[in-house]
C-alpha cells in the first residue's frame, strides 16, 4: 500500500486471528486531520475488532499501524489514550453502580491532599457538567448510573470520550439508543468536533446519518475491504451493495385486515407517571410504531402491560376478554409476549446456548414426568433456527457470541413457539446491520400477516415510518396523539413528541 501523504491514521495489510476464526484479513484504512470516515458492514464484518485493535483492546495478528506517519505499537488502552485515540463502545462500558461524574473521570479523578489523593468531589462535579451541558444534557451529575434510562447512559460514554480530549474518536454504534432529537444534538456535536480538528471514525446501522456527516464512506464484508464512497458517491442504496453485495428487496408493511382491536387499554397509569392516563388499541394484524422522546413512558407502559412492572390503575383487555396481569406469567398466558430493549440482559442468558434459550419459556412442550426430552428440544430449536436463518456453528453455541441480529432472532423464536397474540418489540433493532435488519422487519411483517398484533417501541425514525401502519406518541407519560399511516411525517411525529399538535 502506498501511504497518502498527511495521514493521521493508516492501517497496512491488518489481520486478526481468533483461535483459528479470521475476524479480519488484510484491511486496509487511513484518515486525515478534520474527516469523518464512516466505517460501515453488516454484523460481523469485521468493525468492532478493527476499533478494538486502534482502541488497544486488541492487537493484530499481522500488519502496521502508522500514527502520524511513524510505525506505532498500540498495545492497550492507555497507549491508544497516548496517541490521542478516544473510543466510544457499541455495548455500554460503565459502572452503573457509580455516579455520572465518577464514570466520566473514572481512573482520572481530579485529587487534592496531597499524598492523601483525596477526590476533589467539587471539580469532577463541575467537569463533568460541563461535557454534559456541550451535549444539551440537563442530568444530575451525582446521579447513579443504574438509575439513569440507557440512552442517559450513552450520552455519559459519549462525555467520557470528549473529556479525553481526543485528536481520533472511534464512535462505534454512538447513537444505538438515542431518540431523534438527541442523535441531532450528537450529530452537530460531530461536526463541531471535526471543525475543530478531530478525526472520527464513525460506525453506525443508521445510514441516513452516514450520508448526513461522512466525508468518506469504507465498507467491510467477511473482515476484507469491500471498497470505499467519496462523498458524493454516499447514497443508501450504494452503501447497502457495498455491505451486502448485492440489492435489498423491500416490502411495505400491509394495512390490517381485522377491524375489532385485539389489545384495548383503557385509563393505564404505570409507576411513573401515574397522573397520566393511557389509552389505545391495536387491532389483529397491525403493526403500531410507539414514538415518543426517551423518559416519555413508551417502556414502563410495555412492561405494565407485560406484568414486569405493576401499573396503578387500568385495564388491559386481549379479544374483548379482561385480564388480570400481575406478572409475566399471567401476560405469557394470555400470548402477550415482551422483546425487551437490552436483550442481553433481560431477553436472554447468554451464557447458555442456543438451543436453550429458544424453548426456555416452553419447556413443559418438552419434558416428561419432569424430564427434558433432549431430541425433541433440540429438534426445535434446529427447526427455529432454520427457520429465522439463525447464523451459528450449531444450536449448542452459546447466546453471548452471536451478532445482534442473531440474538434477536432467537428470541424471536423462543416466544413465537407459544403462539403469540401480541408482541411487544422494544427497539427491535438496537445495534443491529441493515441486512438483519431486513430479516426481522420480514419476519415482523409475516407475523403481522398471520394475525399477531405488534407494538413497535422505536426511537430510529426511519424504522417507525417505514414500518407503522399507525403511530402512537407518548408525551411526558401520557398519549399526544395517534397518526395514520397517511399522515405519518417526521415532522409531525416530533411535533407530537415534544407537546405540540400535529399538522396534519
Amino acid at each position: 500500500m502506498i501511504r497518502s501523504k498527511g495521514a493521521l491514521l493508516e492501517l497496512q495489510a491488518v489481520s486478526k486471528r481468533f483461535a483459528g476464526v479470521v475476524a479480519l484479513s488484510d484491511v486496509a484504512l487511513e484518515i486525515h486531520p478534520g474527516e469523518i470516515v464512516a466505517l460501515i458492514g453488516e454484523n460481523g464484518a469485521g468493525k468492532s475488532t478493527l476499533m478494538k485493535i486502534l482502541g488497544g483492546v486488541h492487537q493484530p495478528t499481522e500488519g502496521v499501524i502508522l500514527v502520524d506517519g511513524k510505525q506505532s505499537a498500540i498495545r492497550s488502552v492507555n497507549d491508544a489514550l497516548g496517541f490521542g485515540i478516544g473510543f466510544i463502545h457499541q455495548e455500554l462500558n460503565v459502572l452503573d453502580n457509580v455516579d455520572v461524574a465518577g464514570n466520566i473521570f473514572l481512573g482520572r479523578e481530579p485529587v487534592w491532599g496531597g499524598p492523601l489523593r483525596l477526590i476533589d468531589e467539587g471539580k469532577i462535579h463541575r467537569e463533568a457538567k460541563k461535557y454534559l451541558d456541550r451535549l444539551g444534557m440537563r442530568i444530575p451529575t451525582g446521579a447513579l448510573l443504574r438509575d439513569l434510562p440507557i440512552a442517559y447512559q450513552q450520552m455519559v460514554e459519549i462525555a467520557k470520550a470528549l473529556s479525553l480530549n481526543t485528536r481520533i474518536l472511534l464512535m462505534d454504534e454512538p447513537t444505538s439508543s438515542l431518540t431523534l432529537s438527541e442523535t441531532e444534538r450528537l450529530l452537530s456535536l460531530t461536526k463541531e468536533l471535526r471543525a475543530s480538528g478531530v478525526s472520527i471514525i464513525y460506525i453506525s446501522h443508521r445510514l441516513s446519518e452516514v450520508k448526513e456527516i461522512a466525508d468518506r464512506v469504507v465498507a467491510l464484508r467477511d473482515g476484507r475491504n469491500a471498497g470505499g464512497l467519496s462523498r458524493e458517491e454516499i447514497s443508501h442504496d450504494a452503501m447497502v451493495k457495498l455491505m451486502v453485495g448485492r440489492d435489498l428487496a423491500y416490502r411495505q408493511p400491509q394495512p390490517a385486515k381485522e377491524t375489532r382491536p385485539r389489545l384495548e387499554i383503557r385509563g393505564l397509569r404505570t409507576q411513573r407517571y401515574p397522573k397520566q392516563e393511557i389509552s389505545f388499541d391495536i387491532r389483529a394484524g397491525e403493526i403500531v410504531g410507539f414514538a415518543g422522546l426517551v423518559g416519555a413512558g413508551r417502556t414502563e407502559a410495555a412492561q405494565a402491560i407485560f406484568g414486569a412492572d405493576k401499573p396503578v390503575a387500568g385495564t388491559i383487555r386481549i379479544d374483548g376478554q379482561d385480564l388480570k396481569i400481575t406478572s409475566p406469567l399471567d401476560a405469557i398466558a394470555h400470548g402477550i409476549y415482551l422483546i425487551p430493549e437490552d436483550r442481553r440482559k433481560t431477553g436472554l442468558i447468554t451464557s447458555m446456548p442456543i438451543r436453550e434459550n429458544t424453548t426456555l419459556a416452553s419447556m413443559e412442550r418438552y419434558s416428561t414426568g419432569g424430564l427434558i426430552q433432549f431430541g425433541a428440544e433440540r429438534t426445535a430449536s434446529e427447526r427455529y433456527c432454520k427457520e429465522f436463518r439463525v447464523k451459528c456453528s450449531s444450536i449448542e453455541q452459546p447466546v453471548k457470541n452471536l451478532s445482534g441480529g442473531n440474538q434477536q432472532k432467537v428470541i424471536l423464536a423462543k416466544w413465537l413457539s407459544l403462539a403469540p397474540r401480541l408482541l411487544i418489540f422494544d427497539e427491535p433493532t438496537r445495534g443491529i446491520d441493515v441486512g438483519a435488519k431486513a430479516e426481522i422487519y420480514d419476519l415482523m411483517r409475516k407475523l403481522a400477516e398471520s394475525g399477531v398484533a405488534i407494538l413497535m417501541i422505536s426511537s430510529d425514525m426511519e424504522e417507525v415510518l417505514g414500518e407503522s401502519q399507525r403511530v402512537v406518541v407518548m408525551h411526558e407519560g401520557a398519549i399526544a396523539g395517534s397518526l395514520d399511516r397517511e399522515h405519518c411525517t417526521e415532522q409531525a411525529i416530533m411535533n407530537l413528541a415534544v407537546g405540540h399538535h400535529a399538522q396534519v
